[in-house]
């Protein structure tokens, strides 16, 4: 474990071996980028005037979760009620898409380039994939972020490896980057439904979703995605906002004796935090996934800056009129 660690402080100097092989393959498929061309590009956007915000969904959680289905449900629920939104794709390793994809972290860096170029693992791998996109947020973040107005709304979906968004900081400099480029952000925590049959398995869950939020530092939605798959639906009203000391007796009962204080350490934790509160979302259900996107609206103020500007307008043409 220790090992692990270690390569995930690595200092951007031990990065230079992913940057030889990303530039190495994008010469040889003659991809390579102009970088005057980068630096005019982002000192245009820098030097732009945003008189609106924008807004983002970053959605994480372990993998199998079923982030990747639920960007595509709700890029088909918008697409129902005629709501523009962008869904992004920040897993370099993914095949496979149901839905559009607005922006693609492929186009930059991919898991099967580095595993090749650098004789590593996919774990190593997509680790390296994602510290090569913290050190390309200058350019070609800030250049793809270009092709998108004012007022848009991203969708961002992101790996299944926890470590990215737990203990590893290149998705929350990636969040510092968004907010720097007026986006309002917020963390969408998918955990699946199977995981409130067992109450060490929903502390478990609750114990990452935590991690991730204070390592994110962002507001956050929790979501027990997969709800349509969950055949025993008889306890779930004691895990969408579970008591703590019910789950704590339930502790007790499932482990040795000698866990007793770990157990109260951990429901005092999630007690502390506020994190027992889940959101069910059942996808083969309208209401459901239209009650979870305003629940995650409301968390990151969508629309709330227009509304404030019409009133201003309407008060502007008020005195006008006197």
């Amino acid at each position: 474990m220790s090992t692990r660690r270690s390569n995930y402080g690595k200092s951007k100097t031990n990065r230079e071996p992913v940057k030889d092989a990303v530039a190495s393959r994008h010469r040889r498929l003659g991809n390579q980028r102009d970088l005057s061309y980068q630096l005019i590009h982002h000192l245009s956007l820098r030097e732009r005037e945003v008189d609106t915000m924008r807004y983002a969904q970053l959605v994480i959680g372990p993998a199998g979760s079923g982030k990747s289905t639920y960007c595509s449900s709700l890029n088909q629920h918008c697409e129902t009620i005629r709501r523009t939104m962008h869904i992004v794709n920040l897993d370099p390793a993914a095949e496979v898409f149901n839905y559009p994809v607005a922006m693609d972290i492929r186009e930059l860096v991919s898991v099967d380039v580095v595993m090749e170029e650098l004789k590593c693992g996919p774990n190593a791998a997509l680790i390296r994939c994602m510290e090569y996109l913290e050190d390309s947020l200058y350019n070609w973040l800030d250049e793809e972020l270009e092709n998108f107005t004012d007022d848009d709304y991203l969708v961002f979906d992101c790996p299944g490896q926890i470590e990215i968004f737990t203990h590893v900081p290149v998705l929350k400099n990636f969040v510092e980057h968004l907010k720097k480029n007026d986006f309002n952000v917020c963390a969408v925590y998918l955990l699946d439904s199977q995981f409130v049959t067992d109450v060490t398995k929903f502390i478990s869950g609750c114990m990452v979703s935590l991690s991730a939020m204070i390592q994110l530092e962002l507001p956050h939605v929790n979501i027990l995605s997969k709800m349509d798959l969950l055949q025993d639906k008889s306890n779930i009203e004691e895990y969408l906002d579970a008591e703590p000391r019910t789950m704590l007796a339930g502790l007790d009962q499932r482990m040795a004796p000698q866990f007793a204080k770990l157990n109260k350490a951990f429901i005092e934790l999630v007690e502390q935090y506020s994190m027992v509160r889940f959101t069910p979302l059942d996808l083969t259900k309208e209401r459901s996934i239209q009650y979870v996107l305003s629940e995650i609206d409301k968390c990151i103020q969508f629309g709330e800056d227009a509304e404030v500007k019409i009133r201003e307008l309407d008060e502007d043409m008020d005195q006008l009129e006197l």
